[in-house]
């Protein structure tokens, strides 16, 4: 929503709160856009966060893979190693 910087002013409380409802106001000087007014993102509470932050701690845990002892049997046949 276009408006004049003039009639913001006079309007600031209703835009405000278009704003708060998801309108994109965009005040103008002779035409030209000079600012925009859009409605503020809020952060998740810090215990939403910290959560998140378990969760993916969590997921992250690694698990064990084969054995190192018996990684390069391949390279013997059963005679020992080559020659």
């Amino acid at each position: 929503m276009r408006v004049a910087v003039s009639e913001a002013k006079a309007r600031l409380t209703e835009l405000a709160r278009r704003a708060e409802g998801g309108d994109d106001i965009t005040p103008t000087r002779r035409v030209e856009v000079v600012a925009r007014i859009i409605p503020v993102v809020r952060a998740p509470a810090q215990a939403a966060r910290f959560a998140t932050i378990d969760h993916a701690v969590a997921m992250s845990k690694a698990t064990p893979g084969p054995s190192a002892a018996q990684s390069q049997n391949f390279l013997y046949s059963e005679d020992g190693p080559p020659v």
